[in-house]
């Protein structure tokens, strides 16, 4: 005998005969995949924050309540004030240069053979730890233009266009004519027309020399003319050389500057030749000859990178080469995902590639733009190994940040409470972002 179930469906099968599964229900298994990150996360991410809150309200020993004392001395304390500054300064102008400048090279490479070339060389910083960048920038930052990438070709653009001198030791001896003169030598006594003056000077080694620098010759008698030597009065050996007269091996000083100063007026100026000899014009007459201060200037070393006033700016420099790559790569991947029917319709309405790039491309860019800002700024908040290994103990001071003032108050200068009051004060600036950040992504997903 058979029977027929409604609708004709066969009948479930009986419970016994039901396969359980092995591994339970479904909830079951989310719960055993899920464990090992909620443990991982908890430990590392949670347990943290929540020890760090609670020891912020511990005195320094950790057994007694110290209230919101640690969060007072956030603003109080002149060094985590600096470093709060300093801060400011990098979370304004760091993502924003390196955001601008991903977006330059991400457009500008759109359309060349080399782009990818280019972008990769860009890119490659990205590889580089933050401690081999740190190294690398001390050393391009150093004040030495020998040594500093920076300063040496500051040092040369800066030399193209004021040459400095080849003699800043150089001095009067024993026995010379010459006497100081804001900043350079003048001579004792007025010159007379159809004198040979010398001018001896001491104080460069002779491999210090000029180049072009000649033995040393004494000039000869001119009628109606001043002439003169200014030469190195010094020869090696002793008991060798007589002061105050040309010997043999002494050089000259191959283009210094001589003037003749009448009444506190220049009225009459040469440059010495590579034997040292000069010649002045008749205007000389009565005059006292003067080697001005531009003779002894001393050479320019450059600028101070790592000094107080410069060290966060070079810094943030460090950091803009290291991640401006990063913005440019996320910027080449959202414009290449750009309509270009949009960008051809602005071309062919009349628009200039200034304005398609102002009026459509960079607000089309917009979310891509956005993230590339908000990681970057998450990113700087917490920056410090940059700051720890390129600004010198000098200078650390001036270009303190938060991060690494924590480490400095927990670890340097023993005091654990404040720097747990500094971990939950930057936890409290990075929320606000993170909120932003994901309040963008959810109305992206809505779109």
């Amino acid at each position: 005998m058979t029977s027929a179930t409604a609708g004709g469906a066969d009948p479930a099968p009986p419970a016994a005969t039901r396969r359980k599964s092995v591994t339970g229900t479904r909830r079951t298994v989310a719960v055993l995949f899920l464990l090992p990150c909620l443990v991982l996360l908890g430990a590392l991410v949670v347990y943290p924050i929540g020890y760090s809150l609670v020891r912020s309200f511990l005195n320094q020993s950790g057994d007694g309540f110290a209230g919101v004392d640690n969060y007072k001395a956030l603003f109080t304390d002149d060094g985590i004030r600096t470093a709060l500054k300093n801060n400011i300064i990098w979370v304004v102008f760091a993502p924003t240069v390196a955001t601008a400048l991903g977006l330059v090279f991400a457009v500008l490479t759109e359309r060349v053979r080399w782009g990818t070339a280019f972008k990769l060389v860009v890119f490659m910083p990205m590889a580089i730890s933050m401690l081999a960048a740190g190294i690398i920038f001390r050393l391009v930052y150093d004040q030495d233009p020998d040594k500093g990438v920076a300063n040496a070709v500051w040092v040369g653009v800066h030399d193209t266009f004021a040459e400095s001198s080849a003699f800043p030791k150089a001095h009067p001896g024993r026995q010379s004519p010459l006497q100081p003169d804001k900043g350079g030598f003048l001579t004792a006594q007025p010159v007379r027309a159809g004198q040979s003056v010398a001018l001896p000077l001491v104080g460069v080694a002779p491999d210090q020399m000029p180049g072009s620098a000649k033995k040393a010759v004494r000039a000869a008698v001119e009628p109606g003319k001043v002439t003169g030597t200014a030469w190195q009065d010094f020869t090696r050996g002793k008991g060798v050389g007589r002061l105050g007269q040309v010997d043999p091996g002494e050089l000259g000083y191959a283009g210094m500057k001589v003037e003749a100063v009448k009444d506190g007026k220049v009225v009459a100026s040469a440059k010495v030749r590579d034997d040292g000899t000069f010649t002045l014009p008749a205007q000389a007459e009565g005059a006292r000859l003067r080697l001005p201060a531009s003779n002894f200037k001393e050479p320019y070393n450059g600028l101070d990178w790592l000094g107080p006033s410069l060290v966060t700016p070079a810094i943030i420099g460090s950091y803009i080469w290291m991640w401006a790559g990063f913005a440019m790569v996320l910027i080449a991947a959202g414009l290449a995902g750009l309509p270009r029917e949009l960008l051809e319709a602005a071309r062919v309405d009349g628009a200039n590639e200034w304005q398609v790039f102002r009026r459509v491309t960079v607000p089309l860019l917009a979310p891509v733009l956005a993230v590339v800002a908000v990681t970057l700024m998450i990113n700087v908040l917490k920056v410090f190994d940059l700051v720890f290994i390129i600004a010198p103990g000098s200078s650390q001071d001036d270009a303190n940040v938060l991060a690494l003032e924590l480490y400095r108050k927990g670890f340097s200068e023993d005091q654990p409470g404040i720097a747990s009051a500094i971990a939950v004060f930057l936890l409290l600036l990075v929320i606000p972002v993170m909120l932003f950040n994901i309040r963008r992504l959810r109305r992206e997903v809505r779109r």
